[in-house]
């Protein structure tokens, strides 16, 4: 029996993971429009180029992977540049209790102020949230979608949780996420 042919392939390959796409074009865009313009030229850019896809690799690393590239060729250019951060200025607040506090607290906790906050980080911290902690994908896919290291996806996303986590303990406080601290003594 022979393969099926290459548009076939591609919608059994692709087409599952149009969701995803679509929310994280969502997350680099913020307008559903051109969140779904991002997602059709990421689909046509990858249907054209399915000839350089290899079978049995991972589609939905290789998807995220152009759709990311494609918004940062067309999209970036109109709306962001990057932004400078000194990493030694990111504060090192721990708890003794819980070691993971932040991936806790954005587990249970998407709302208004946590995307403001996710929006201000510099975009190479702000990638990294996106696919671990909102989409879930595993490290090494997201070490793939974004072309860097799995070491470079960790400490990235640790640094991206501490300043997550300065900007957010205000705002967890305010809401009764978290118990101010002389109160938790």
């Amino acid at each position: 029996m022979s393969a099926p042919p290459a548009p076939a392939r591609f919608g059994d390959e692709a087409l599952p993971h149009l969701d995803l796409l679509y929310r994280v074009a969502l997350r680099l865009t913020g307008d559903p429009a051109a969140a779904e313009d991002l997602v059709q030229d990421t689909m046509l850019k990858a249907l054209r180029a399915w000839g350089s896809f290899r079978p049995g690799s991972n589609a939905r690393a290789w998807l995220v992977t152009i759709l990311r590239n494609q918004f940062i060729n067309t999209w970036r250019k109109r709306t962001r540049r990057p932004t400078a951060i000194d990493l030694e200025a990111i504060p090192e607040l721990g708890d003794e209790d819980n070691p993971d506090p932040e991936g806790q607290f954005f587990a249970s906790l998407v709302d208004d102020e946590v995307t403001r906050a996710l929006d201000a980080l510099p975009e190479e911290f702000r990638d990294v949230v996106l696919l671990s902690d909102l989409e879930g994908l595993p490290y090494q896919e997201v070490a793939e979608a974004l072309e860097i290291p799995i070491g470079t996806v960790k400490s990235r996303l640790f640094r991206a949780r501490r300043i997550l986590q300065g900007q957010l303990r205000r705002y967890a406080v305010e809401t009764g996420i978290i118990r101010p601290q002389e109160e938790a003594q």
